[in-house]
């Protein structure tokens, strides 16, 4: 087989000669009169005599995935990225432009064709052409074996190549696209109104995470890509928009693994005068509508399960599932002497710190017993969470921004939506106390002080805004990354995000090794 260099210099030699001949190498337009998966839809079901006697014209284009040469007759394979249609080329009937076109197409080639619709004697539905017209050179040999692009290094890195030769690629992005729409489609028919926010802010807030900086050099400031919109939604909560959202990209200076990119795309929406559970019911609703719309349903596979997004969705109380999870564990574990683990052993700093360690899990110094809770319950029950359930109630500690429970002040009215083994969703009754508010922020802050980057800075300004009356609020915010991993059964974030953020690399070091290790 000739290299790739050798087949790129054969294909430059073809656009040399289509060049002598006076043929426009790459046409400003062309005039179609019916795209490819048009035609199939609207002639599939015709049959050869009904086909015979209506001879419909058409004028196609599309880049050729497939051609034969019989002598006299040859056919083409034209996409237009969704169907396919055959193109039956005889030299009688092509004027001798359009033949020496033929003779110069490769595999990869945009092309023109104009014909009437057909049938052949094997009931293929086909194109008989009438005259070609060259559109665009293929300068790159595509990969031989059309059945797909498996080097997922490639895939990513090269997702145009992708999106040719793998039709799967297509549908998972046409199934973001509708997921989306069918998210809009739910909260606008609800009364929401859709907003945007800053992305360059000059605080990173409304999420505990570490952030982009940039600079802009005309103010002589310091910028934040947007970790998450949560506060700026809530100014607008303030000033008088009851049910706001926005479908917006987020920022974290993060690492990257199957289910994280450092950038990603967020639903966050807020409803005035509900709490939590309602928002836990919505969220439902909106999951089921959303699954219906883009998989016809309310189950979807994904790998070796079948998760459903019909209603009602499984609960779990944080610390009491992890005091469950922990109890069984270490049932097994000799050095184990303590007995049950109880809920209320997770609300002591020391108690919960040894079942923690007792586990074979990391505890920071500066982390309270809420935070060690919630370290407890992500080790040993994430991976489990495969059909829909709500993990609510959490420790107030991991929660800066959600309300208190009135008769427990170390929890908070929060949930975090798990399925396929992690996080989808993160909501809670919004804190709307100023003073409340102000004393998490400097508890973020002493955090900070500690080590802690991921901390929360003190924002005065929505300290501010609370302080002109934030109305019972309830709010969350739904990753649509991981929402399409699992309504499109792909194990990775990158398989639903068209272009990933990769580790850098040459070109030249890409053709001589394609095996990378970021996939």
């Amino acid at each position: 087989m000739s290299s790739e260099k050798e087949q790129a210099a054969q294909r430059q030699a073809k656009l040399d000669e289509l060049l002598a001949l006076g043929v426009a190498p790459y046409p400003s337009r062309f005039g179609r009169t019916i795209d490819i998966t048009a035609l199939i839809e609207r002639y599939g079901a015709q049959t050869g005599e009904e086909l015979e006697a209506e001879r419909p014209s058409v004028t196609v284009a599309g880049r050729i995935l497939g051609i034969r040469s019989f002598g006299k007759a040859s056919f083409l394979v034209l996409s237009d990225g969704r169907e396919r249609v055959q193109v039956y080329v005889r030299a009688d009937s092509v004027d001798a432009a359009s033949l020496e076109i033929f003779r110069r197409l490769d595999f990869g080639d945009h092309v023109g064709v104009e014909g009437r619709v057909f049938r052949t004697r094997t009931n293929e539905l086909s194109i008989w052409a009438s005259r070609l017209e060259f559109l665009a050179k293929c300068r790159l040999p595509l990969p031989e074996k059309w059945h797909g692009l498996t080097d997922v290094e490639v895939r990513y890195r090269q997702r145009y190549l992708d999106l040719i030769v793998n039709p799967a690629s297509r549908r998972v992005f046409e199934a973001r696209a509708r997921t989306v729409a069918a998210i809009r489609q739910f909260l606008n028919g609800r009364g929401f109104l859709e907003v945007e926010t800053p992305m360059m802010q000059p605080m990173a807030g409304g999420a505990l995470a570490r952030p982009f900086i940039t600079h802009h050099n005309a103010l002589d400031i310091d910028l934040y890509l947007r970790i998450a919109p949560e506060l700026y939604l809530k100014r607008l909560t303030v000033g008088g928009f009851e049910k706001v959202y926005e479908i917006n990209r987020n920022f974290r200076n993060e690492g990257i693994s199957t289910q994280h990119n450092p950038e990603f795309t967020m639903l966050e929406f807020y409803e005035a005068y509900v709490d939590y559970e309602h928002l836990m019911q919505m969220t439902e609703e909106m999951l089921s509508h959303v699954a219906a719309q883009v998989t016809g349903g309310s189950d979807t596979p994904w790998g070796d399960h079948i998760v459903s997004f019909a209603p009602p969705y499984r609960r779990l109380s944080l610390r009491d599932a992890a005091a469950e999870a922990a109890s069984q564990r270490l049932a097994s574990v000799p050095s184990w002497r303590e007995g049950t683990v109880t809920a209320t052993d997770l609300r002591d700093r020391s108690r919960a710190e040894a079942v923690a360690r007792a586990l074979g899990l990391e505890v920071e110094p500066g982390h309270g017993a809420g935070r060690i809770a919630t370290t407890i319950f992500e080790a040993l029950w994430e991976a489990d969470l495969v059909q829909p359930t709500f993990v609510y109630d959490f420790p107030t500690e991991v929660s800066p921004l959600s309300k208190q429970k009135a008769d427990d002040p170390d929890t908070v009215e929060r949930f975090e939506l798990y399925a396929g083994g992690f996080e989808v969703a993160n909501g809670f009754s919004e804190l709307n106390d100023p003073v409340e508010q102000r004393a998490r922020f400097e508890a973020q802050l002493r955090d900070r002080a500690a080590g802690d980057a991921e901390a929360h800075q003190m924002d005065e300004d929505y300290i501010r805004a609370l302080e002109y009356g934030l109305p019972p609020t309830g709010g969350e915010g739904i990753g649509i990354d991981r929402l399409v991993m699992l309504l499109t059964n792909s194990p990775s974030i990158r398989d639903v995000i068209l272009f990933p953020l990769m580790r850098p690399r040459t070109l030249e070091a890409a053709t001589a090794d394609d095996d990378g290790g970021d996939a």
